[in-house]
C-alpha cells in the first residue's frame, strides 16, 4: 500500500509540474558526516520511495533528499509521507542552493553541470569593521565509528553525562519516537521509543543505542542547523554574540537600534536583526510599541511585556517573526528572526538555538549613527511601517464607543482597529445602504459622541465633512465644506442626501454636519459604476437611516431636535473628537 502510494505522489508531481532549477525544493530527511551511511540510507529509502536523491551539503555533510518538487506540491508530499511514517517527523523542506555534489543514484547529475559544493563568500562579510560569522562547533561532523555488540553499547552509554542523556530524548521526541518527560532517565519510555526508532531504521530492536545508532540520530536532529549553515557572529559595534543562520542571512548595514542581516540564500524572506541601543525602560516600552507598527512584526501572534523586557511573535503575510529584547545596565539588546511560512520545524530549531547563544558584550549602537541613511514616513531604521489594506473615517455614536462607518472600511479585513490602536467588530450592517456599525473590544471614552438631526435639513444649506482625508497620514481628521443640494438621491431614494462638495477617498463613512453640529448624514463612498459624476457631487446616508439601523441592533442615540449655532472652533472641537480613523488589516 505504502508503495502503491509512493508512486501515485511521484506520477502527481511528474505529470503536473514542469520546473527549473529556480522553481524547485527538496525535502531533506536525514543528512551523515559519513558518505558510506548517507549512501547506505539513500538506498534504503530508494526501497519504498521513487524520487530518492544524495548530495553533499557542505562541510562533509550528505544528506539524503527527495524531489524536486514546487514549493506547493513539496508540503503535500511532506505531509502525506510522515503521516504514513515513510520518513522521518523532523524531515523539512530545502533548496537548491544549499545542495552540492550529487552522489544518490550514482551517476545521476540533477542539477546539471557547474555545481558547487561550499556556497559563495558574501562579499560583505569580507569588508572591513563588519561582522564575520564563525562556524559554531554543534552540530560537529563526528567521526563514523564501528557498531557495538549489546554489552558494548550498555557500557558507552553509562559513559553519558545527563546533558547528553537529555539530548537523545531531545532527538527522540523531535523525530516524533518519544512522548514523556525530558529527564535523562532511561526507563521503560526511552527504551521503547529506542526501539521504535531502530525499527524505523533498520538495525535490531534492543533498546539500547549503540554509539553509531546515537551519532546517527544525532545527526538527524541537527540536520537543520546544518542546512541553514549555523554561525557564531560577533558584532562588536552592537555588542552582541550569537549564533546566525549563516547561510542564508548576512551582515548589510547599520540603522540604529539595528544591525540588518538581510537575506542571501534560501529560504527567501528571512532575515535577522540585532537590537542594540542605550535606553531606560521608557525606551523599553517604546521600543515595543514601534516593533509592532512594522510589516516585520504581523498582527497576529502573542505579545509579553514586563518591566525589563518584551517578547513580540507574529504570524501572517508568508512570515513568522519574532522578537525578544531586555534592559539591562542601561542597554536594550536583543534580536529578530523573520522566517517564511511552511518551514516550522527548522524555523524552531534555529530559534532555539539563536536563544541559546545569546551574549552580551560591550559596546552598544550609536542612536545618532545612520543619520544619512534613507528617510521616509513609511520607513523605521530601515523598515516598513505596516499599513492597512484601507483605511476610512467613522464616527462615534454613543458613550461605549460605537462607532458608525462605511461597509467598505470593513470587507474581507482580518482585523478591524479604530485610530490604528483598539480593535473592532461588526456588529451590525446595512448592506443596501453601505452603513457598518462597529463595537470596540474594550469600551472606550469618547470625547464628543454624534447628535443625530431629527427632520429634514433645509436645502442649500452649509454642511461640513469630518473625514481623514488621506487615509490616516495627517494624523487628525480634517473638514471640508460644502452645500446640502438636495434630500433624495438622484433616484429620488428617501434615505439619501446630495452634497456638493470635493470630497477624498478617506472621508468615506464621516460624519455630515449642519452649521449646528448636528450629524444630518454619513458620507458614502464615490460610487464606482461607468457613470462618471460631477467631481463636487457626493451622497450621504441620511441621519433617518442611520437611527433606524441603530433602534434594530439595539442602540441608543442622541438627537438635535432644532438647529444651533456654534463657532468654527466649536465644530472643529466637535468634530476632532467625534470622527474616528477605521482601518482594515489583511
Amino acid at each position: 500500500m505504502r508503495r502503491f502510494l509512493t508512486s501515485i505522489l511521484f506520477v502527481y508531481v511528474f505529470l503536473t509540474q514542469a520546473v527549473s532549477a529556480q522553481d524547485v525544493v527538496w525535502i531533506q530527511v536525514e543528512a551523515h558526516p559519513s558518505l558510506r551511511v548517507a549512501q547506505q540510507r539513500a538506498q534504503a529509502y530508494s526501497g519504498t520511495l521513487e524520487d530518492v536523491s544524495g548530495f553533499s551539503l557542505g562541510g562533509n555533510w550528505y544528506g539524503v533528499l527527495l524531489g524536486p518538487y514546487t514549493r506547493p506540491d513539496a508540503e503535500k508530499v511532506l505531509r502525506v509521507y510522515r503521516r504514513a511514517g515513510q520518513i522521518p517527523a523532523d524531515s523539512f523542506i530545502s533548496f537548491t542552493s544549499s545542495l552540492g555534489q550529487q552522489f544518490w543514484p550514482v551517476g545521476a547529475d540533477t542539477l546539471g553541470s557547474g555545481v558547487t559544493v561550499e556556497p559563495q563568500v558574501n562579499v560583505a562579510l569580507a569588508q572591513t569593521n563588519t561582522p564575520v560569522a564563525a562556524p559554531v562547533a554543534t552540530p560537529a561532523a563526528a567521526p563514523v565509528v564501528p557498531d557495538e555488540t549489546r554489552a558494548q553499547a550498555r557500557r558507552s552509554e553509562r559513559a553519558l553525562s545527563a546533558a547528553q542523556r537529555k539530548q537523545l530524548q531531545i532527538a527522540l521526541k523531535a523525530g516524533g519516537f518519544y512522548a514523556a518527560g525530558i529527564d535523562g532517565a532511561f526507563g521503560p519510555g526511552t527504551r521503547a521509543s529506542m526501539r521504535a526508532w531502530q525499527t524505523a531504521y533498520g538495525v535490531d530492536p534492543t533498546g539500547i543505542l549503540t554509539t553509531r545508532q546515537r551519532q546517527m540520530l544525532m545527526d538527524q536532529y541537527n540536520a537543520p542547523l546544518l542546512s541553514a549553515g549555523m554561525a557564531v557572529v560577533r558584532d562588536d559595534q552592537a555588542g552582541i554574540e550569537m549564533q546566525i543562520p549563516a547561510k542564508v542571512v548576512g551582515f548589510a548595514r547599520y540603522e540604529p537600534p539595528f544591525a540588518h542581516y538581510d537575506n542571501i540564500g534560501a529560504p527567501d524572506g528571512a532575515r535577522v536583526l540585532l537590537i542594540s541601543q542605550p535606553g531606560s525602560q521608557a525606551t523599553l516600552f517604546g521600543l515595543y510599541d514601534i516593533m509592532q507598527t512594522l510589516e516585520i512584526v504581523p498582527l497576529d501572534g502573542p505579545r509579553e511585556r514586563s518591566k525589563d523586557r518584551f517578547t513580540l511573535e507574529g504570524r501572517g503575510n508568508g512570515i513568522v517573526s519574532y522578537t525578544e529584547a531586555r534592559l539591562a545596565k542601561g542597554n536594550i539588546k536583543g534580536f529578530t528572526l523573520i522566517w517564511p511560512q511552511g518551514d516550522e520545524d527548522r524555523r524552531t530549531r534555529i530559534l532555539s538555538a539563536m536563544q541559546n547563544s545569546f551574549t552580551r558584550l560591550d559596546g552598544v549602537l550609536d542612536p545618532g549613527a545612520g543619520a544619512d541613511s534613507q528617510q521616509s514616513v513609511d520607513l523605521v531604521s530601515g523598515l516598513n511601517v505596516r499599513k492597512p489594506r484601507l483605511s476610512r473615517s467613522g464616527f462615534y455614536i454613543d458613550a461605549k464607543g460605537t462607532v458608525v462607518t462605511t461597509i467598505e472600511a470593513v470587507q474581507n479585513c482580518s482585523k478591524i482597529t479604530l485610530d490604528n490602536a483598539y480593535e473592532a467588530d461588526l456588529v451590525a450592517s446595512d448592506d443596501t445602504l453601505g452603513l457598518a456599525v462597529l463595537r470596540p473590544s474594550a469600551p472606550l471614552a469618547p470625547l464628543a459622541v454624534a447628535q443625530l438631526r431629527a427632520g429634514e435639513p433645509r436645502l442649500q444649506s452649509d454642511v461640513a465633512v469630518s473625514g481623514y482625508s488621506y487615509e490616516g497620514i495627517l494624523g487628525a481628521p480634517t473638514l471640508t465644506f460644502g452645500k446640502l443640494s438636495d434630500i433624495k438621491g438622484l433616484r429620488g431614494e428617501a434615505d439619501l442626501t446630495r452634497l456638493a462638495l470635493a470630497a477624498q477617498t478617506g472621508d468615506a463613512g464621516g460624519p455630515v454636519f449642519d452649521t449646528g453640529g448636528g450629524v444630518v448624514g454619513m458620507l458614502l463612498p464615490t460610487s464606482k459604476s461607468a457613470q462618471k459624476l460631477p467631481g463636487d457631487v457626493v451622497f450621504a446616508a441620511d441621519a433617518g437611516a442611520i437611527n433606524a439601523l441603530m433602534q434594530q441592533a439595539g442602540i441608543t442615540v442622541a438627537t438635535q431636535e432644532a438647529p444651533t449655532s456654534i463657532t468654527p472652533d466649536e465644530l472643529v472641537r466637535i468634530a476632532r473628537g467625534m470622527t474616528v480613523l477605521v482601518s482594515c488589516w489583511e
